[in-house]
């Protein structure tokens, strides 16, 4: 026994070896998987999927394409590129909340739910002592763009600073680098932005919930009316949905979110179905002072993603988040790399890993043979009893 518990240390100590001696033959393994390079997202360039056409040329500051079925980016321009986001960060804000308020229940309104709504703001019309159900504070929300229902949901929900730190985490639950969260209704506030990508992934939580896919899809409702239970119409004002102000309505548009501030400019997100298939697109602060711009920005990157770009494409390009200071301007900055590349690269990082350990064992294969040997010899030489 003393002779096997002497024979143990030689065997670590060829281990050592053995995996020093691997690591300097064949090189350290985890330098591959680290070379896997990523888009910083703010490039100015369009950026396109493997496989597809070129994507329109827009005046928008960003934009991006998701085939929402695969959560695959078809392609983007300055897709992680912080701007302020106008109305539609109230998607993140329905993200947030919708689980949490009942659509039934009832509330009167006071003077607080609305007093820390910005002048200048979009309005549906909640007055104090009229009653309400949190559905019509809903369809105010997306119909409308009320920021007088947001806050009034805002406070049924525990107040400004609880919800403002509940979006905030949802943002960074979803991987939602990009968006910083300084009000709940989108209004122009230092501090504040988001982008084009998560934006995106915001909508795509949003339509996996029944009832943020129920009102953000709704055209028309009735509002309660102040002080008795008369109601008044209200319109989606997403052009895009509704057909409105010179614009065509989308074929299979499912809705989402526009928005306007003197900062952001014009913002959307749409989604729309055909086919089986739904294409998503987040246009942010197109350039072309059109005022229906954006929705027809959004139309063409519809079409594309619905007719050019094919359905059969399953590789997307690869973007994470970055640490850019908002600003309406492009910044320049490296092309983007795509997910096929990182594919590529993933499984070369596999393929040298399996190299790396055959390598190692054999090794220690070989620098176990004389201790074993050695073993075996003075076994031998042992008088029998």
């Amino acid at each position: 026994m003393a002779r096997f518990v002497g024979f143990y240390p030689c065997i670590t100590k060829s281990v050592v070896a053995s995996v020093a001696g691997a690591a300097i033959v064949v090189g350290p393994v985890g330098g591959v998987a680290a070379a896997v390079p990523r888009s910083d997202g703010v490039s100015s360039q369009i950026q396109t999927a493997p496989g597809t056409p070129d994507a329109p040329e827009l005046s928008a500051l960003s934009w991006t394409v998701t085939d929402v079925g695969t959560g695959e980016l078809l392609a983007a321009k300055a897709p992680h590129l912080r701007l302020p986001p106008a109305s539609t960060l109230k998607t993140l804000f329905a993200l947030a909340l919708l689980p949490k308020l009942p659509a039934a229940t009832e509330h009167t309104a006071v003077t607080a739910d609305i007093a820390d709504v910005a002048p200048g703001s979009s309005l549906v019309g909640v007055h104090e002592g009229t009653n309400y159900t949190v559905g019509d504070l809903w369809r105010g929300v997306f119909l409308s763009s009320g920021n007088d229902a947001v806050h009034t949901l805002a406070r049924l929900n525990g107040g400004l600073d609880l919800t403002l730190a509940q979006m905030q985490a949802t943002a960074n639950r979803l991987g939602a680098h990009d968006t910083s969260v300084r009000t709940p209704d989108g209004f122009d506030t230092p501090g504040q932005y988001s982008s084009a990508y998560d934006l995106s992934l915001f909508a795509k939580a949003g339509l996996q919930n029944p009832d943020f896919r129920r009102y953000c899809s709704t055209k028309s409702a009735q509002f309660p009316a102040v002080g008795g239970p008369d109601s008044f119409g209200i319109q989606n004002t997403n052009r895009l949905l509704v057909g409105s102000h010179g614009v065509e309505p989308y074929p299979g548009l499912i809705g989402v979110k526009n928005g306007y501030t003197s900062e952001a400019g014009n913002t959307l997100v749409a989604a729309a179905t055909q086919d089986n298939r739904t294409i998503l697109v987040t246009v942010m602060n197109p350039q072309d002072t059109s005022s229906n711009a954006v929705y027809e920005e959004s139309r063409e990157l519809l079409d594309w993603g619905f007719e050019a770009a094919p359905g059969a494409v399953r590789a997307s390009l690869e973007g994470g988040p970055t640490s850019h200071t908002p600003s309406h301007r492009p910044e320049p900055a490296h092309h983007g790399a795509v997910a096929a590349k990182a594919s590529t690269t993933s499984k070369d990082a596999s393929s040298g890993l399996t190299r790396h350990l055959g390598a190692a064992v054999a090794l220690l294969g070989l620098a176990c043979v004389p201790f074993v040997l050695k073993a075996v010899r003075r076994r031998r030489r042992r008088p029998t009893r």
